[in-house]
């Protein structure tokens, strides 16, 4: 199974273990790395110290390669009017949990390029792969990392956004489809979601830039992977199909609403964090499915989101917690991290050696 991104990466396996933030965790992305795929981890939800912390405890379980994600948003600009409406619009919400509504809505994710004490530790930590996700990183930072030896990902969500990434000097390109589990990577959420489904973008992709491009969104078992790897993709990013895994920092009932009747059925949203994000539909999403796009900038309602699905934890009702998956959802499993990737790894293999048998007979004869 070599590629153009196992070659890259000295790596054994075409598979990405996804940088989730908030799921993905060191020991999560020790064992994928260790098991010969790319480990992940997302310190976009950190502060310096903290993912100083997260890296430390991730490199002492590997010295394979491994990637650090990045948040690259844009500071949001402050529209008091329309924060106050939001607040005003989620007051029926904290008033069935017995709460107060806040007062504000602060922001609680610094984008990468707003800080330079993230932009130094990563410089000075020199993982094999930064990534980055929501656009693209100041050029400043990236030459640095570069200079470091770091390769440098990208999440594209359409081939525009692919050039751009390749003209900044990226390395690889992280193809999202529309089928993807959480956050869209979309450059400018204002300008609108292209809504691409990974069959369409990776082709689409391949023909605008000459870099490998990682397919990700709706795979989850070995078949998917063989069908990013023939449409041209030179890996596959998988996210959903780890939150079962015991090295996953998930609750329980994260991965029991994915497997079950919700988990069939996501959505995309702007409406818990300000950015169109797919998930499991829950109350807040419902109830504010009509009006998300006048939800203020990201992460400027994430905070109020995370407060209402704290309140509500302890009453056991999954009303407000944002379970976030991909539209494959129901097919993840409950394995550890090593022996998933390999059962993975086998699945696809088994494919692609055994592919001419999966085409009809008329197909076999042309």
């Amino acid at each position: 199974m070599r590629t153009a991104l196992t070659e890259l990466l000295g790596i054994d396996l075409p598979i990405v273990q996804a940088p989730m933030a908030g799921v993905s965790t060191p020991a999560m992305a020790a064992a994928a790395s260790n098991a010969g795929a790319l480990g992940s981890i997302s310190v976009g939800a950190m502060n310096a110290a903290a993912a100083g912390e997260a890296i430390a405890a991730l490199k002492s379980a590997t010295n394979r390669p491994v990637n650090v994600n990045v948040f690259t948003h844009r500071k949001p600009k402050r529209e008091e009017d329309r924060e106050s409406a939001w607040l005003k619009a989620l007051e029926p919400h904290f008033a069935a949990l017995g709460m107060e509504t806040p007062a504000d809505l602060p922001e609680i994710y610094t984008s990468f390029n707003d800080d330079p004490e993230m932009q130094r530790l990563l410089i000075e930590a020199r993982p094999a792969v930064v990534s980055f996700h929501f656009g693209l990183p100041e050029p400043g930072a990236a030459a640095a990392l570069k200079q470091a030896g770091c390769l440098l990902f990208c999440t594209a969500t359409t081939p525009a956004e692919a050039v751009a990434a390749e003209k900044a000097g990226m390395d690889v390109i992280v193809a999202q489809g529309y089928e993807a589990g959480g956050h869209r990577g979309v450059f400018d959420p204002d300008a609108g979601d292209a809504q691409i489904g990974l069959f369409a973008l990776i082709p689409l992709i391949n023909t605008a830039v000459s870099l490998p491009v990682v397919a990700a969104g709706g795979i989850a078992n070995g078949a998917g992977i063989a069908a990013a790897l023939t449409l041209g993709a030179d890996g596959a990013q998988m996210g959903t199909v780890f939150v079962g895994c015991p090295e996953s920092a998930a609750p329980d009932l994260h991965w029991r609403t994915l497997k079950g009747p919700l988990g069939a059925a996501t959505e995309v949203t702007r409406a818990v964090s300000g950015r169109p994000a797919r998930g499991v539909v829950n109350r807040l999403m419902a109830d504010l499915r009509e009006r998300q796009t006048a939800a203020p900038e990201y992460p400027l309602p994430y905070a109020a989101a995370k407060a209402l699905a704290a309140a509500a934890r302890p009453t056991g009702a999954p009303d407000y917690e944002t379970f976030f998956g991909g539209q494959a959802a129901p097919l993840t499993r409950s394995a550890p991290a090593a022996e998933l990737i390999a059962d993975l790894a086998a699945e696809c293999q088994e494919i692609l050696a055994n592919a001419p048998q999966y085409l009809a007979p008329d197909t076999q004869q042309a």
